[in-house]
């Protein structure tokens, strides 16, 4: 399972859009650990285009501290689970509360 979160300063950033960066983490779910994490920088932003360039990268789950209603559809329609108001922090404690059913999705901090 390919889990993408959308960086800046190293940590989740609040707008999923803008961000500088996206940790790509592979999950091995049955042991229910990282395996590796890559970062890629983001491309240039362009309404749209985040969802699909994620899709080819292989994600199956985007967890977000915000993102618009159309690029969560976007996403959702290229078949990639999505998680919005997610706290701002490292990758890997993300991902670790998100294994262990500890993840608090919070408010949705993007407004369009």
């Amino acid at each position: 399972m390919k889990i993408i979160i959308p960086l800046s300063g190293g940590k989740l950033t609040a707008h999923f859009g803008h961000c500088s960066e996206f940790a790509c983490l592979d999950l091995d779910a049955e042991n229910r650990e990282v395996v590796t994490e890559v970062r890629l920088p983001a491309p240039s932003h362009e309404p749209g285009l985040l969802p699909k360039w994620l899709a080819e990268r292989g994600a199956d789950l985007v967890i977000a501290g915000g993102m618009g209603q159309r690029a969560q559809d976007l996403l959702v329609a290229q078949g990639v689970d999505v998680i919005v108001g997610a706290p701002e922090l490292e990758p890997a404690d993300i991902v670790a509360k998100w294994v262990n059913g500890e993840l608090a999705s919070g408010k949705n901090s993007c407004d369009h």
